[in-house]
Order: structure tokens, then sequence, then C-alpha cells
């Protein structure tokens, strides 16, 4: 057994993980983050989500989320427009070589992989480390980055797991009871404690006469997977999860890979979870097989894109673990619920978080609609999207720094899915740039609290927001404001001013009178690219069609504020120049650019 002692531990190489340690190591404190698999990056990564929901507005971009993208557009030249599902499908491959370079790039920065905590090294109320199959490891601030919260769990840190009633929160679309038979939602409820994770399979476009292996049976009764594509066409099927060269992203929710069945053995035994994991890799393998025998042999699975690991059921085409949805999540000083993720009323965002002393308590930011996962049940949820752009996008709200620290245990954060947050809001928290967001929260606090020499819940929020805000590597927004760029002269300004006047926040989630507005130009050029003119047509607010020489018809979106103000402007019909991204998945130009032409251009 080693033994090493460290000013920050993370444990877990997940999505939040990662940025909490390379945070933590930016900030100058000596870090150690150790992982189960060689890759880091979690969902991003190994989990193979390489195709991000949510924070996708152009300025929502900002922190290690926004870092992460600016540097796939320089390492992806097939640019991200491959499918539907995502305005940045990417090879996961090369996610995972953007972390560990990051992550090599930093001296006092340890990693260590191939281990999974063993035991919470605890005195009293202050976790003080942690203890792996070959490592003991020391440490002032120790971070539970596990997919599942294990740690807490070996800490004995109270956590939840599972379902809240209306009563408990008072949240609009949690079920009245959990044990009442006659609840419409009482089968739910008992069947699945949580949000059912996926086990990622890619699959490969072998082209037209293209001949790929077989998929096999695997030992496992094969599930129904006949209505998988009910109300899509194929090619809609097909492209919504496309990846460069020719690969798909299999997550598909709808009789796919979705693996609901006892969920309980995620938190019981490791002989339960061993379990569980080998089920629902055989589930994903049965769907790739079974859109196989349907498609024919153009489809297979693809070729070494996840590493093979000695005893991991994951690796080639299937991801090194399952995507996770929710796990155990932590009793924090304070819980996000649905309330603190709703708009207003006659808003487009939700109200800011405050702390006991009535400060705003903002570190990270979401912006998705609610969205659970339960194979062949539909949870009606609270509506919190609207219209931006020329599309559809979650309303936007902030995490509070208080639902990272444990309502009674010292030493420890959290900064995965495991923040402190109701079974509802967990729909909206645990997209994949609100994690990078709370993790590098995380990584920052646990640093600020090595270098003050305090506990996490003694340090002063409005020294976290600051670190955050000026970080000279990935200054990180936590207000979130439509028409704010990071590029913005006054970005900064204006996000300090929010936090010191909060009642001056404006609910239409747009600063007023903001001049000096930059567009953003991005340096990606991919063969998706296009300069052209042609005819806008405004068909409703917020939607518009372009007809062109060189496109077929297709919808135009944007993510810049400069120039969702432009298209909001424009006439029924306008003849336009515009620059960007043409998606033929989902047949839209994701533009950067407009310009009205006169008649004589």
């Amino acid at each position: 057994m080693q033994t090493l002692t460290a000013d920050v531990l993370v444990v877990g190489g997940g999505t939040g993980g990662t940025a909490a340690a390379i945070q933590a190591a930016r900030r100058g404190v000596k870090t150690v983050l150790v992982s189960e698999f060689p890759w880091l990056g979690g969902m991003l990564t190994a989990a193979g989500v390489s195709a991000p929901d949510g924070n996708e507005l152009l300025a929502f971009q900002t922190g290690i989320w926004g870092a992460y993208l600016r540097e796939l557009s320089n390492r992806q030249p097939e640019g991200f427009d491959h499918g539907w599902v995502s305005f940045f499908n990417h090879d996961p491959r090369v996610g995972a070589a953007i972390f560990a370079d990051w992550v090599a790039d930093l001296s006092n920065l340890t990693w260590i992989h191939g281990q999974t905590p063993q035991a919470v090294l605890r005195q009293g109320l202050q976790i003080r480390g942690v203890t792996f199959q070959d490592w003991t490891i020391w440490a002032k601030i120790t971070l539970d980055a596990t997919e599942l919260g294990d740690l807490l769990a070996l800490g004995q840190v109270p956590f939840r797991w599972g379902w809240e009633p209306r009563s408990h929160w008072q949240e609009l679309s949690a079920p009245l009871s959990l044990e009442d038979p006659a609840d419409p939602t009482y089968v739910l409820t008992h069947q699945y404690p949580v949000q059912a994770p996926t086990w990622v399979v890619v699959m490969q476009d072998y082209g037209a006469g293209g001949c790929a292996p077989e998929i096999l049976a695997p030992p496992a009764e094969p599930a129904n997977f006949q209505d998988f594509w009910k109300g899509y066409s194929i090619e809609q099927f097909l492209s919504y999860g496309q990846l460069p060269n020719g690969l798909m992203m299999i997550n598909w929710p709808q009789c796919g890979n979705d693996y609901g069945v006892a969920l309980d053995r995620l938190v019981g035994a490791a002989s339960d979870r061993d379990r569980y994991l080998q089920a629902a890799r055989w589930h994903s393998q049965s769907f790739a097989r079974f859109i196989q025998q349907q498609l024919g042999r153009r489809y297979g699975l693809a070729e070494n894109v996840f590493p093979q690991l000695p005893e991991h059921i994951g690796g080639g085409a299937f991801a090194l673990h399952p995507y996770y949805r929710e796990g155990r999540r932590l009793q924090g000083v304070t819980t996000v619920c649905e309330s603190d993720i709703l708009p207003v009323a006659s808003g487009q965002v939700a109200s800011l978080p405050c702390n006991d002393q009535g400060e705003v308590s903002a570190i990270a930011i979401g912006a998705y609609p609610n969205d659970h996962h339960y194979p062949n049940f539909k949870l009606a949820l609270t509506p919190k999207s609207l219209r931006w752009g020329g599309r559809q996008t979650g309303t936007p709200f902030a995490i509070s720094y208080e639902a990272l620290i444990p309502a009674t245990v010292d030493g420890l954060l959290v900064c995965d899915k495991n923040i402190s947050v109701s079974h509802i809001a967990n729909g909206a928290t645990r997209l994949q740039p609100a994690v990078l967001g709370v993790g590098q929260a995380a990584g920052m606090a646990a640093a600020l609290c090595v270098q003050l020499e305090c506990e996490p819940r003694s340090l002063p929020v409005s020294q976290l927001q600051q670190a955050l805000l000026t970080d000279s590597t990935a200054p990180a927004a936590v207000i979130p404001l439509f028409n704010l760029p990071l590029a913005h002269p006054d970005w900064l300004t204006r996000q300090q001013y929010y936090l010191k006047h909060p009642n001056a926040y404006p609910y239409s989630g747009n600063v007023p009178r903001l001049a000096g507005a930059t567009k953003s130009a991005s340096k990606q050029r991919s063969s998706h690219y296009y300069e052209i003119v042609g005819q806008l047509s405004q068909l409703a607010p917020q939607s518009y069609r372009l007809c062109s020489a060189e496109l077929p018809e297709c919808a135009v979106v944007t993510l810049c504020p400069v120039v969702n103000q432009q298209l909001q402007q424009i006439d029924p019909i306008q003849s336009v120049g515009l620059a960007g991204w043409f998606n033929r998945a989902g047949r839209w130009l994701r533009i950067e650019s407009l310009h009205l032409l006169t008649p004589e251009a």
C-alpha cells in the first residue's frame, strides 16, 4: 500500500471530477485525481455521450465548458454538424485526449487510474482522505466525483436515493404520494427509484454495399425493441447521434438502450452492481444487433473507439461504463429543487439562489429543459423552455454553492450528479455542461479552502465567485444572461454587478441597454461552413426558413445573441447574406453572422 498526501483529493475522473482536479491544480494547490478508467471526462468521453446537451448558447459557453468547445473546434476538422441531437457532436476519443493533455500540463496534478475507493478516512465529522486498492491518500479537502456518489456511502455522509413526494419541497412535478397504490405514479416511482442509465454503443456506417461483421446475440433474454423508431424516420434515427467519419452514437431512449431493471443493484453489494452492469451491457448489445437485423449489414459495431481493459466489459464499440443520469445525492446545506430551476412568472430565467446571509450563492449555470428517462413511462414535468435563436432551448438557472457542501460533515465537497438536488430537479442539473461548471466551482472552492485554511462551509462565496469570474485560463460565468457572451467588454463588470445587486437582475435574462456588443467569429471552418445569400422568411416568432441556391430549404438558427436580435427584426421575407454551418441531419443552418441585402445587391 502506497501513501500520498495532497492538498486536494478528487475521487472520480468523470465530467465533474476532471474539471475539479484541473481547476484546483491551476489555482496552485497540490492535487491528486484518482479514477477507475484511463479516460477522463465521464459522460463526455468514457460513457460515450459525446453529444452534450444544454448551455449551448454562446453566452453560456464559459469556463472549462467553453474552453472544451473551443479546443474541440481546433482538434476536430470535420466540425460538429453531423447529428441533430446536439450542436456539438464529436468523437469521444478527441475529448479524452483534450482532458488528458490538460492534466499532463499541470505539474502539481497527479493522476492515478485503475483504482476505486474502498474506504473513507474519517475522524469524527471530518473527512481526511480515502483508501484505494493500492493507495492511501490523505488530503485537506476531498471531492466526491464518483458517478454514483460512492464516497457518500463509504464515509457515512447523509444522502438521498429515490423520489420525494410533493409535500417534501412543494414541487409541482413530484408525485403526491409514494405509498398510495392508487396514485398514477406509484408503479413508476417503485420500479425506477432513479433515472435509467444507458450503456452507449457506437455503431459504424460501412457505406452502401458494405458488409459489417454480424453482431452476435448476448447470453440474455432479448428485449422488445420493435417500436424504437416510432414517430421518426429511419434516417432521423440513424442521424440523431451521428459523429464524424460514419460513426453513430447509440443513446436512444425510446424502446432502445436505456436500461432500468432492478436499479437498486447500483447501490447494493459489489456483486449486485456487477450483475446490473453485465445486464445493461448485454441489453445494449441486443439493441445494436436488432438495429443490424432491421437495417442490414451496412451497419455494424465500430472498432477501437474505446480502449479494451482487462476485467472490464466495456471497450471497443461499447462505452467504458454506463451513462449514469442519477445516483446517490448529497444531503447538503441547501437543496436545489424544482422551484430553483423553473423560470419566474412572466420571466425567462430562474431567480438567483441566495444563502442565509442574503448573498447570491450562484457558482454554476445550467440551461436545459427538465428531462427524465424511465423506460415505458413518461413523467409529466413542468415546462422550462423557450424559443430563442430560431429554436427551442432550456431556460437557464444558477446552482448554489451550498448544494455542494454536506449538511454536517467537513473536509468534503461533491462535484458531479451527486450534488444536493431533488430527484425532480436532477433532470436539469445532470447534463454535461452544468456538471463541468459544478466541477470547476468545486475545484476552485477546494483550492481556496486550502489557501485560506478554512472549511468549505466557511469559505466566503463572494471570494469563490470572484475567483471563477477572473480565472486566468477559463473564466466562468455564474449569472445567466442571454445577451452577455464572454467576449463582451462589459462581461465581468455586469456579472459582478448582479452578484451585488440581485434585485436588479432582469428576469428577461437580457442586460438592458447593453452597448458595444461583440460578435463571435468561430475559427472552425469545416466542410459544413457556408457563406451564402438567400431569402429569409419569418414563419412565426422565433421560427425562420431559408431558401437559397446553395442549400436545400432549411431552418435558420443561431447561438449568438447579436444575430438572435437581428433575426427578430427582419421583415417577414428578406434578402440576406448569412454565414454559418449547415447540419444536414437537422436541416438547419446555424449562423454566426447576418446582413441585410438591398434590392440592388
